[in-house]
């Protein structure tokens, strides 16, 4: 089971996996401080994970490119014959 999916659009940059990382560690600290070890290692562990899916794991792809949509000639004929001929209020495009 992936709770981290690393190849989500989100985490290519590297300043939010280190911030995810650093948040998770920061906390760790918070809770060690306040004296509740049990919730200590719950967030150690979350941000172990994280740097090991964020860090050690992570193979960036890169993002799926279609080719461009190529007009078909039929819509090219009808944007060419509109484009000459005059609007409602008489004007040429």
């Amino acid at each position: 089971m992936q709770l981290i999916d690393p190849n989500h659009p989100a985490y290519r940059r590297l300043w939010v996996r280190i911030a995810i990382v650093a948040v998770c560690f920061g906390w760790t600290g918070v809770e060690l401080i306040t004296g509740d070890p049990f919730w200590a290692v719950l967030a150690g562990a979350a941000g172990a994970y994280s740097f090991y899916m964020l860090f050690w794991t992570f193979n960036p792809q890169p993002p799926a490119t279609e080719p461009p949509a190529q007009p078909d000639a039929d819509d090219e004929d009808e944007s060419g014959a509109t484009a000459g001929k005059p609007q409602k209020d008489g004007q040429a495009e």
